[in-house]
C-alpha cells in the first residue's frame, strides 16, 4: 500500500498545504459532483457519494500524491450512454445499474493492475484520445442546453440532433433560466481569470441558490434540484444480474480504459514537478480499481482522476494524499448537515458548471500542431473526432481504438528499411536517402532493418531485399544485413531467412549478418539457423564484413559510384547519425 511510503515519514510542514488543498478541492467537488451526477442521469446526491469513499480508498492504494479522484464529465457521459440504453435515467433500476457499473469498472481495472497489463492502454494513441475528448466535450456541453435554455429537448449523443431540436424550440426558451445559467458561466470564468484557486463553481452555486430563493424564480419556470437526502450512504452490495453484466460490459471496459488514460496522464504531468515519488501505472490501476469497487458498496458511480481538480490540488500546495482525505471529510460534513441548503439550487447553474469544465477540454491547438508535424496522426485525430460526433461516444472510442491498432499493425508490417552506403573516408555506413554523399558499390548491398523481424513483416523484408538486389543486377556478389535495430526474430522469420540465404548462395551471392544483438543471436543458435548463416559470416561492423569480402576476392578495381541526394538529416550534411 503506497500510503505506507509517505505516512510514516509525514512532515509537519506538509500539513498546511494538504489542509488548504484538501478544503479547496472539497469545495470544488460539491458543485461538480452534483453537476456530473445529473449529467450521468442520477440524482445529485450520488455525486456527493462518489466524492467520499473513492477518495479515501485511492489515498491508500494510489501512487500519485496529488491526483484528485472523483466524478468527471467524460465518465458521467459514458455512464449516461451505457446505462441509458437499459433503463430510464433517474429510476431505481438506472441507479442500480450505474452502481453495478462502478463495480465492473473497478474489477476490470483491478485485474489489469494485478496482472500488470497497464501497457494495454498504450494502444490508445494520444491523437485518438485528443480527438475523442474534444468531440465528447462538445457532446457533453450541448447536452446541457436543455437545462441552460429551460426547454425540453430529446436526449441524444448527436450534437447535430440537439442543436436542431434547440433551434426548432427556440420560442420556448425560459429567459429567467437562461439568465441564471449565463450569469453562472460568467461568474466561473471570471473566477478562473483572477485565480484558479478561487472556487468559481461554488460561488456560482451560492449565488444561484440565493437568487432563486429571494426572487422565487422557480415560480417563473426555473427548475431547481429540490430536496436532497441527508446522511451518509449505507453499505450495500450492488445488485448482481448476469444479463445486466453482459449488457454493461462494453461501457465498463470503455470507462475503465479511458478513465485510466485520463488519470495516468494527469498523474504523470503533476508528478514531473515532484521528485520525491514515482508513478506506477499498474499500481494506479489497482488504486483506481479498489476505489471503484469499494465505492460501489457505498452507492458510488464510476470515478477517475480529474484534470481540473488535480491541477488545483497541486497548485494549492498538496504534498501527500492527506489532501484527498481532507476533501472526503468535507463532503461527509456536507452530507450530514448541509444538503438542505441545496434545495433551491437551479439546474441551470449545474449546467453552467459542466459546460465551462468540458469546453476547456476541446484541444484545437493539438489539431493544428499535428497538421504541421504529422499528417497521419492528424487524420487519426480528425476521424476519431468526426466519428464520435456523428456516431456517438461508444462508436467514437471504438473507432479510435481500431485506428490505433491499425496504425500499430501497419507500422509493424511496413517498418523503416534503409539501404546503406559508405561515408567517404570513414568506416561509417549510413542511409543513402538521408546523406548528401555516400559511396555505393554495385557488387555489395547493405540493408538495415529497423524493427523486430517476425511473421507480420517477414514477407515485406524479403520483397524489399529482392527489389534492392534486382537493382544491382548480375554485379551483386555480397549481401550484408545490418541487424543492429532488429531486436528479435520469430520462427517465421527464421524460415524466411533460411530460404533467402539458400536462394542467394545458389546464385553465387554471399550473405553476411552484422551487429546481431543478443536475443537475435540466441535465436540463430536455438533454431539452427547459425549453421546456414555460418559463424564466419557474422561481423560486428559493416566495414569488417566488406573488408573480409575484399580480401577474399581476386584483386580488381572495384566499381564504385558516388550518389548525390537532395535529402539531408535535420542535423546537417555529413552528420554520421541516422
Amino acid at each position: 500500500m503506497p500510503i505506507l511510503q509517505w505516512l510514516p515519514d509525514y512532515k509537519r510542514e506538509y500539513l498546511k498545504g494538504d489542509l488548504v488543498a484538501g478544503l479547496t478541492v472539497g469545495v470544488m467537488l460539491i458543485p461538480q459532483g452534483m453537476a456530473y451526477s445529473t449529467l450521468a442521469g442520477l440524482p445529485p446526491i450520488y455525486g456527493l457519494y462518489a466524492a467520499t469513499i473513492p477518495l479515501l480508498v485511492y489515498a491508500i492504494f494510489g501512487t500519485s500524491r496529488q491526483l484528485a479522484v472523483g466524478p468527471v464529465a467524460m465518465v458521467a457521459l459514458l455512464i449516461a450512454t451505457g446505462v441509458g440504453q437499459l433503463a430510464e435515467p433517474g429510476s431505481n433500476s438506472y441507479i442500480s445499474l450505474a452502481i453495478l457499473l462502478a463495480l465492473m469498472v473497478g474489477l476490470i481495472q483491478l485485474i489489469l493492475g494485478v496482472f500488470r497489463l497497464g501497457f494495454m492502454v498504450n494502444f490508445l494513441s494520444h491523437p485518438v484520445i485528443s480527438g475523442f475528448t474534444s468531440a465528447a466535450a462538445l457532446i457533453i456541453g450541448f447536452s446541457q442546453l436543455k437545462h441552460l435554455l429551460g426547454i425540453d429537448l430529446p436526449g441524444s449523443s448527436s450534437v447535430f440532433k440537439v442543436l436542431n431540436s434547440a433551434f426548432n424550440n427556440i420560442n420556448e426558451i425560459n429567459l429567467a433560466t437562461l439568465a441564471v445559467g449565463l450569469v453562472g458561466i460568467l461568474v466561473i470564468l471570471l473566477a478562473k481569470k483572477f485565480s484558479k484557486n478561487i472556487p468559481g463553481a461554488l460561488i456560482a452555486v451560492i449565488l444561484g441558490i440565493l437568487t432563486v430563493d429571494y426572487f422565487q424564480l422557480q415560480q417563473s419556470g426555473v427548475k431547481i434540484i429540490g430536496e436532497v437526502p441527508t446522511g451518509l450512504p449505507g453499505l450495500a452490495l450492488p445488485e448482481l444480474d448476469w444479463d445486466s453484466f453482459v449488457q454493461l460490459f462494453p461501457a465498463a471496459l470503455t470507462i475503465a480504459l479511458v478513465g485510466f488514460m485520463e488519470s495516468i496522464a494527469v498523474a504523470k504531468a503533476v508528478q514531473s514537478r515532484h521528485k520525491d515519488y514515482q508513478i506506477d501505472a499498474n499500481q494506479e490501476l489497482i488504486g483506481l480499481g479498489a476505489a471503484n469497487i469499494i465505492g460501489s458498496l457505498f452507492k458510488s458511480f464510476p470515478t477517475v482522476g480529474g484534470f481540473s481538480r488535480t491541477a488545483v490540488n497541486d497548485q494549492s500546495g498538496a504534498k501527500t494524499a492527506l489532501a484527498s482525505i481532507v476533501s472526503a471529510g468535507l463532503i461527509w460534513l456536507t452530507l450530514l448537515f448541509l444538503t438542505p441548503l441545496f434545495y433551491f439550487l437551479p439546474q441551470a447553474v449545474l449546467a453552467s458548471v459542466i459546460m465551462v469544465a468540458v469546453f476547456g477540454l476541446i484541444n484545437y491547438q493539438e489539431a493544428f500542431h499535428l497538421w504541421k508535424k504529422d499528417r497521419n496522426d492528424f487524420y487519426m485525430l480528425m476521424i476519431t473526432f468526426i466519428a464520435t460526433l456523428i456516431l456517438g461516444i461508444e462508436m467514437g472510442i471504438l473507432t479510435g481504438v481500431t485506428l490505433s491498432l491499425a496504425m500499430v499493425i501497419y507500422r509493424s508490417a511496413y517498418p523503416h528499411i534503409a539501404s546503406l552506403g559508405q561515408v567517404p573516408g570513414t568506416h561509417y555506413y549510413r542511409n543513402v536517402d538521408r546523406f548528401s554523399k555516400v559511396v555505393i558499390r554495385n557488387d555489395v548491398l547493405v540493408m538495415r532493418f529497423d524493427t523486430p523481424l517476425f511473421f507480420a513483416n517477414a514477407n515485406y523484408f524479403q520483397d524489399h531485399l529482392n527489389k534492392l538486389a534486382d537493382r544491382k543486377g548480375r554485379d551483386l556478389k555480397l549481401i550484408i544485413i545490418n541487424a543492429e535495430s532488429m531486436s528479435s526474430m520469430d520462427s517465421t522469420a527464421v524460415e524466411m531467412m533460411e530460404e533467402l540465404i539458400r536462394q542467394y548462395r545458389s546464385d553465387g551471392i554471399k550473405f553476411n549478418l552484422v551487429a546481431v544483438i543478443g536475443p537475435v543471436r540466441d535465436t540463430l543458435y536455438k533454431s539452427g539457423l547459425i549453421h546456414i548463416v555460418g559463424e564466419q559470416n557474422l561481423f560486428v561492423h559493416v566495414h569488417e564484413a566488406v573488408a573480409n569480402y575484399d580480401s577474399s576476392e581476386p584483386k580488381k578495381e572495384l566499381d564504385q559510384v558516388a550518389i548525390q541526394t537532395n535529402v539531408t538529416t535535420s542535423m546537417g550534411k555529413g552528420n554520421l547519425w541516422d
